[in-house]
């Protein structure tokens, strides 16, 4: 039983001008690939897994056209030299924005097939915060997606999409895959599977998994920042009968629908500068304040210094603030050394029309030992806030970001950090949680937002407008099915 594995996976706003280059991209190769961390559940099935290539990397901006032809390249070679295969994995992301190519997964995903064969079955897993069209559905065998928004089942996921294969190469049987798009798309931080209603719509994936007749449900949010006609919420499901499969997704998407407009933020919400005046008078904390338009993990540039600004206007004291990509400014701090002040031009170094760079006199206090030039973190002070500086776009949601650069978020009044919900690991300190409306490339009023290319109607977009899904089958089912 041999079976492939590879894929690429990244989350691009169109709005983000920033490009996604091969250097931004974490890339595992052959035998690499298996002994990554990622994909070393697979030793737990019984079967002989083919690496190829799997690239990675944080939200952004589009890929860069060469970047993604590149691996795309690369990935298929790898699969020609494998040739013949019996299976091919697929791990993706779903929300992937090629410049000058829409549908960018169905390209990746359709010309595996064409590689591959009619013959070979092919499983995907994927982000629920994905796009699908039905290039996508046609060209796979069946598909599984997270069920957790933030994401702690990505594992689980996988594994799902796994051991779905292996039971259809050992068994023989061919799964039938079908899918109803939903016209709603709503950001992620609307739809976290800790809040209702999300929480009780995802609840029913199991109690689907369970029904004679189907092998797995799946539900997507989709990618709201996605300028792109395939952005929709979609109920997809895999599975043996037809009639069960198709009545299922139905219930499934009426019910994404239905609910629809009782989708809130999960915390309090205000913008920048109400969240900035309630953590500065909190008597509680710490006080996270989650800086939502400029959040790298959904594809913000990561740079803006809008909030910065502002608590330093209000005087805040014990701010632990992390952090703003600015690599020049980071770079000034090793140079000078700790201990140094020096005058630092902070923010808007990446999307430089987009938002105003800070302009102050800091105190160098922490920088990061590190060989990669890339990971480059300094911590530099203001007043009563401590900035930490990065030399390259990147989040702040373990504590460990925070320790390994001298930093106890949870002695701090306030801890800033470029998110939307919050991660696993801050949302238990968090004394309150506030999630400032801030501007930026993910901005959370998506209706600001322009909109050329998304399907119409959409909802939150359009309102007045009545939906009854409608069940299409992969090609390959169709074929099947007879």
């Amino acid at each position: 039983m041999r079976i492939a594995v590879g894929g690429i996976h990244i989350e691009c706003s169109t709005y983000n001008p920033v490009l996604n280059e091969e250097k931004d991209f974490r890339v595992v190769r052959g035998a690499g690939l298996l002994a990554a961390p990622y994909f070393a559940f697979l030793k737990d099935y019984d079967a002989e897994f083919l690496p190829t290539v799997h690239a990675r990397a944080i939200a952004g901006g589009p890929v860069a056209r060469a970047t993604y032809e590149a691996f795309k390249t690369e990935f298929l070679e790898g699969l020609k030299a494998l040739l013949p295969l019996d299976g091919l994995y697929l791990a993706m992301h779903g929300a992937m924005y090629v410049e000058g190519m829409e549908d960018a997964e169905g390209d990746w995903i359709s010309s595996a097939r064409e590689v591959v064969g009619d013959d070979c079955t092919v499983s995907a897993s994927y982000d629920l915060h994905g796009n699908v069209t039905q290039r996508i559905i046609d060209a796979l065998d069946m598909y599984s997606t997270y069920r957790t928004a933030p994401h702690i089942d990505v594992e689980e996921t996988m594994r799902r999409s796994v051991a779905m294969l292996v039971e259809s190469l050992k068994t023989g049987v061919k799964p039938l895959l079908l899918w109803a798009p939903i016209p709603v798309v709503l950001p992620g931080e609307r739809t976290s599977t800790v809040d209702e209603p999300a929480k009780s719509l995802y609840a029913m994936m199991p109690e689907i998994d369970e029904i004679d007749g189907i092998w797995d449900a799946s539900l997507m949010v989709g990618y709201v920042w996605a300028d792109e006609p395939r952005a929709t919420a979609a109920a997809i499901l895999t599975g043996t009968d037809r009639a069960v499969l198709a009545r299922e997704a139905r219930r499934v998407a009426k019910a994404y629908w239905d609910a629809r407009e009782e989708f809130v933020f999960g915390c309090e919400t205000g913008s920048l500068e109400e969240c900035v005046a309630k953590a500065v008078a909190s008597k509680t904390g710490p006080v996270v304040l989650a800086e939502s338009g400029d959040n790298p993990t959904g594809g913000g540039v990561g740079d803006r210094a809008d909030v910065l600004a502002e608590l330093i206007a209000k005087g805040a004291e014990g701010v632990v603030f992390a952090g703003i990509a600015d690599k020049a400014a980071a770079e000034a701090c090793y140079s000078a050394g700790v201990g140094a002040k020096l005058t630092l031009t902070v923010g808007a170094s990446l999307d430089t029309e987009g938002s105003k760079p800070v302009t102050a006199d800091f105190t160098v206090k922490f920088l990061l030992d590190t060989s990669e030039p890339s990971d480059r973190q300094a911590v530099v002070s203001i007043g009563g806030i401590d900035l930490v500086l990065s030399a390259k776009r990147r989040p702040y949601h373990n504590i460990v970001d925070f320790t390994r650069l001298g930093l106890d978020p949870q002695k701090a009044k306030i801890i800033v950090v470029k998110s939307g919900y919050l991660s696993p690991e801050l949302a238990p300190i968090a004394n309150p949680n506030l999630m400032a409306l801030s501007p930026g490339v993910v901005d959370q009023f998506v209706e600001r937002l322009p909109r050329l290319r998304k399907q119409r109607p959409t909802y939150p977009f359009d309102k007045d407008f009545s939906f009854e899904p409608k069940i299409t089958l992969s090609a390959r089912s169709v074929a099947r099915a007879g």
